[in-house]
């Protein structure tokens, strides 16, 4: 199968987003970053065009596309966590500096981008064998902004 990659179009921040999303994840890193070519149309000759990055040694793009195409809730990144200490981590480094919280474990970051904080037992706590357990599960989250996966754990038990 070929390599797929994600694409992330922004206005002239794909170099900042880059550095900001591998100051977050481990095993991550800024790769080739190539420029906007003398003549080339527009006004962006010597700026950014493209950045390569990894997250957690998984490949990405970040294209400075110009303002046409924003961000929005239709596509996220979904960040699998153990335990809150690391949800509250990926939570709190993903709001620096003007991200926005959403409900039930979504934010934006301050590109706008869309992350979805999830910990690895919501799965099996919606998908057990007791619905009444998976209905009140999600009827917790449901009211929830951030996920707390102890409040998720009471809910299954009732």
């Amino acid at each position: 199968m070929p390599n797929l990659a994600p694409c992330l179009w922004f206005d002239r921040q794909a170099e900042d987003a880059a550095t900001f999303y591998c100051a977050i994840f481990p095993n991550s890193r800024v790769g080739a970053i190539a420029r906007y070519p003398e003549g080339f149309p527009g006004d962006r000759a010597g700026e950014v065009m493209t950045v390569e990055f990894e997250l957690d040694g998984k490949p990405f793009t970040g294209l400075n596309g110009g303002p046409d195409f924003k961000f929005s809730e239709a596509v996220s990144f979904q960040i699998d966590v153990q335990d809150q200490a690391e949800l509250d981590r990926y939570w709190n480094a993903l709001l620096a500096d003007g991200g926005q919280e959403s409900v039930c474990g979504w934010l934006k970051d301050r590109f706008g981008l869309s992350w979805q904080v999830v910990p690895v037992q919501l799965a099996k706590l919606m998908a057990g064998p007791d619905r009444d357990a998976a209905g009140r599960v999600a009827a917790a989250m449901m009211k929830m902004v951030k996920l707390d996966i102890a409040a998720l754990e009471a809910a299954a038990k009732g």
